[in-house]
């Protein structure tokens, strides 16, 4: 009889506990689910946006569907402002010399065949004495010459008398002619030079107009025919000079429009069109020079060489879906849109973009919106933000 009470009492206590350990789980069941109601609800009240009427007509708020654009598949590359080769050079002296006078300095406007410096050397004077003397022989050597044709001729000379006179006049003509040019490269007229104005110091010119952009010399210094003594640019012909890499090279062609942006003014684009494509790869880092032509000939007043440039190679084009750009708020790289739900709800929806062009953004997900779906497409960067 004891035992059976003992058996009797062990199941009652058995029953309990698991009573027990059956409620407390579904307390705990009911109070999940209802936490997790709650999250669901937090969550999507903070995607949902309430825009009443008043707000929509006091905010100049506009709707709009997915519309078909155009974009250009562009190819992006770096570069500078440069002039052609024409249009930069390189001044140094054809004779060696002590800088005499200077007075240029980086930037100066200088005229072709305007004075840049002077140089001062013993060793011209020679030169000059020299054509003196050539050109003085020349003309008594000419009348021999002459003289020797006729009676070799009429055969009252020898033939060597007349060889002789033939090779003194042809040996100083060489003399005369050599020395003549080398005063001409001198800036020295020959014309006009006499043994009263010769000259210990001589001028060097600018071979074009334009500017002074470095100046390498000082007074007294002394100049070997090699150095670079000033570099004279001409910037009427500025260009755009990029580097693409060769992957793109099949997309680039002559012709094709490129946007030019300044590093420190990325909000002003210039136009431009592509003038020359190079044929060969620089082998070091694998890209492709490009040039190309400001399409407004007043924007290259605008600019100097050396300035370095982004630019946007606009390349093949094609229409996708976009929404105009002020539709998408960009928040820490994730963009968003606002789409319409009913008369005043408004859901935040994470979207895909592509390109930006014409103030329209390239929409990549739009198959994930039907195609009357509507957007806040004018006063949702602000309410998405928020």
């Amino acid at each position: 009889m004891k035992n059976t009470i003992n058996i009797f009492t062990n199941v009652i206590s058995l029953t309990s506990i698991f009573l027990m350990l059956t409620l407390a789980s579904c307390n705990s069941k009911e109070k999940s689910e209802v936490a997790n109601t709650e999250a669901s609800i937090e969550y999507a009240d903070r995607e949902a946006i309430t825009i009443t009427e008043n707000q929509f007509k006091t905010g100049s708020m506009e709707l709009g569907k997915l519309s078909m654009q155009e974009f250009n598949i562009v190819v992006k590359a770096n570069g500078m402002f440069a002039v052609p080769p024409q249009n930069q050079v390189d001044v140094s002296t054809y004779f060696a010399g002590y800088v005499k006078d200077i007075k240029l300095l980086p930037g100066h406007a200088v005229k072709k065949g305007e004075v840049l410096f002077t140089i001062e050397n013993p060793e011209y004077v020679q030169a000059q004495q020299n054509f003196l003397e050539a050109q003085g022989r020349l003309s008594y050597l000419k009348s021999d010459y002459e003289r020797q044709k006729k009676l070799m001729a009429d055969n009252v000379t020898s033939k060597k008398v007349f060889l002789k006179a033939e090779s003194d006049y042809t040996v100083t003509s060489a003399q005369y002619q050599s020395l003549k040019k080398r005063l001409s490269l001198m800036n020295i007229n020959p014309n006009t030079l006499t043994g009263e104005n010769i000259r210990s110091v001589i001028s060097v010119t600018s071979p074009l107009s334009g500017y002074a952009t470095s100046v390498n010399v000082s007074k007294g210094m002394y100049l070997n025919p090699s150095d670079v003594a000033v570099t004279v640019t001409n910037t009427d012909n500025l260009h755009i000079e990029l580097k693409i890499f060769e992957n793109d090279l099949p997309m680039v062609k002559v012709g094709q429009q490129i946007n030019v942006r300044l590093q420190n003014d990325k909000n002003k684009v210039y136009k431009g069109k592509v003038h020359l494509v190079n044929k060969s790869i620089n082998a070091m880092d694998r890209t492709v020079d490009i040039h190309g032509d400001l399409v407004n000939e007043d924007d290259i007043k605008l600019f100097n060489p050396g300035m370095y440039i982004e630019a946007e190679i606009l390349t093949t084009t094609a229409e996708y879906p976009a929404l105009p750009t002020e539709a998408v708020a960009n928040i820490d790289n994730d963009f968003f849109v606002l789409v319409k739900k009913d008369s005043i709800n408004f859901k935040r929806v994470l979207v895909k973009i592509g390109a930006t062009n014409n103030e329209f953004t390239q929409i990549l997900n739009a198959s994930d919106f039907q195609s009357d779906t509507e957007f806040l497409t004018k006063g949702a960067f602000n309410l998405i933000r928020e």
